[in-house]
């Protein structure tokens, strides 16, 4: 168990780590499942967990896919099965296009290793979106 080097005692949730999203542009293949249909051929940015892709194609949260990239920086590709999280519909202010977050469902040990080898040190994806701060403050990005 991960203690906190202050309190010797576990960390809340919000003190644990998440996976770092990292801002890459690189070729992929993405289809759905049920009928095989191409549906990105972009990664946006990438973690050890999932990414986000460019699409055009309209898929509800939920839908089962298959992905297949490159690891970054190897010869090693990265064949997973993936759930649709999340779908940005390009409507927002800061959305430059369509878009979907990929939850990647299950990969190699090995995999996860090399995947999070490989992006350290690549730059976090850039804030899209104004930050809401509370008290309807809000932090544009600059």
């Amino acid at each position: 168990m991960l203690l906190s080097e202050t309190t010797n005692r576990p960390p809340r949730f919000s003190q644990r780590r998440r996976p770092s999203r990292h801002a890459v542009c690189m070729r992929c293949e993405v289809v759905r499942e049920r009928d095989f249909k191409l549906v990105s051929r972009r990664i946006l940015d990438l973690s050890e967990t999932g990414m986000l892709v460019s699409s055009d194609e309209r898929l509800l949260t939920g839908e089962s896919l298959l992905v297949s990239f490159r690891v970054p920086f190897s010869t090693v590709w990265l064949d997973a099965e993936a759930t649709v999280a999340r779908v940005v519909h390009g409507r927002r202010p800061g959305d430059d296009h369509r878009a979907l977050g990929l939850a990647f469902d299950a990969i190699d040990g090995g995999l996860v290793d090399a995947l999070r080898r490989n992006l350290r040190g690549l730059p976090p994806p850039l804030p899209r979106r104004a930050a809401w701060l509370g008290s309807g403050r809000v932090a544009l990005p600059s």
